[in-house]
């Protein structure tokens, strides 16, 4: 988020974020209908960092290529201290989309860099 995104989430209670992709502000789920109303919103102690406890409308789904989160993958770490991490490897956490994005965007550009 930048100052413009957090502004518009407070005055909305619906998110709002700075899109590095696209270089511009977007309002989550004015395409999709699956925007974010805030439920609670914090900042970090030295208020450089947003967390947002959200209610999404619709199918509950929050990511743009079908997801339910958009952190819907995790990246395996080592057991033990001291043991060398193996190559980075993604590992699905989701196992099913929530919805078809092509259903909901069309062929809308997809800023997601795989």
């Amino acid at each position: 988020m930048n100052a413009e995104a957090l502004a518009r989430t407070i005055e909305t209670r619906e998110a709002h974020y700075w899109s590095r992709s696209r270089q511009c502000l977007w309002h989550k789920g004015a395409t999709s209908g699956l925007t974010q109303h805030v439920v609670e919103l914090r900042i970090d102690d030295d208020q450089d960092a947003v967390w947002l406890r959200v209610k999404t409308a619709g199918v509950g789904a929050n990511c743009h290529v079908g997801y339910r989160s958009c952190f819907y993958r995790r990246v395996d770490l080592p057991v033990d201290e001291g043991v060398s991490a193996p190559a980075a490897r993604l590992v699905f956490c989701e196992a099913e989309k929530t919805f078809d994005p092509i259903a909901v965007y069309g062929d809308a550009p997809n800023p997601t860099q795989l």
